[in-house]
């Protein structure tokens, strides 16, 4: 773990924000639709859905909720075979990283599974810029409640609101982040257009890397 001792915290979503694993995801629903000889949802419906926890996203596309966490696990069991190869940073991801490493204690906020998600970030090489992960399994209620982000702050021993900012690509990062009395950037390079994003924060940028820009500019 590479030393912070700067005065802001900076918490990043992952998918949409800094990582594009859409292939990964899309396949590993379709193998767990396949498993259970369902129909598989087009594709469009479950990326409407991205950042959202499995269970949600299951339920959501149908499938009974008896049944979801077989789902989930059927999902699981694929994705961890694919998701190191089919999981790309977004174009400056790494550069918004190490931008804001610079000038804050960074996190990542996710409803990925926390062991995924630290085995994804150590693959890319940017796992040693973040001082907290939290993942769907270290929460009760996933964002867009605000324990997520709560959790998060107070293991980067951050006991104001002050200087605090989340980084997402939905609404459920944003409103998580009001929820939590922190500021939010909304970023375009995933999955809610600027229209969506505008109907939940002021702040919207391209991309993490000028997310990371409006921010240190204050």
């Amino acid at each position: 773990m590479i030393e912070n001792k700067r005065n802001k915290a900076i918490l990043f979503d992952l998918d949409g924000t800094l990582i594009d694993s859409t292939e990964a995801i899309l396949e590993s629903f379709a193998a767990a639709f396949r498993h259970f000889g369902d129909r598989v949802p087009p594709e469009d419906e479950i990326k409407g859905l991205i950042g959202y926890p499995l269970e949600t996203m299951f339920a959501r596309l149908g499938v009974g909720e008896s049944k979801v966490d077989a789902y989930v696990q059927a999902y699981k069991e694929h994705y961890r075979t694919v998701h190191l190869q089919k999981t790309v940073l977004l174009p400056r991801a790494k550069e918004a990283v190490e931008l804001a490493y610079g000038y804050a204690k960074l996190g990542v906020v996710t409803t990925k599974t926390g062991k995924y998600s630290r085995e994804l970030l150590e693959h890319l090489g940017l796992m040693a810029y973040f001082d907290v992960l939290i993942g769907r399994q270290d929460v009760e209620h996933p964002k867009p409640h605000p324990e997520p982000i709560l959790k998060a702050l107070l293991k980067l021993e951050r006991v104001t609101t002050d200087n605090n900012w989340m980084i997402g690509d939905t609404c459920m990062d944003m409103e998580a982040a009001s929820a939590a009395g922190i500021d939010g950037v909304g970023v375009t390079c995933g999955y809610a257009d600027y229209e969506t994003l505008a109907g939940c924060t002021q702040i919207i940028r391209p991309s993490a890397y000028e997310a990371v820009q409006f921010i240190i500019a204050l």
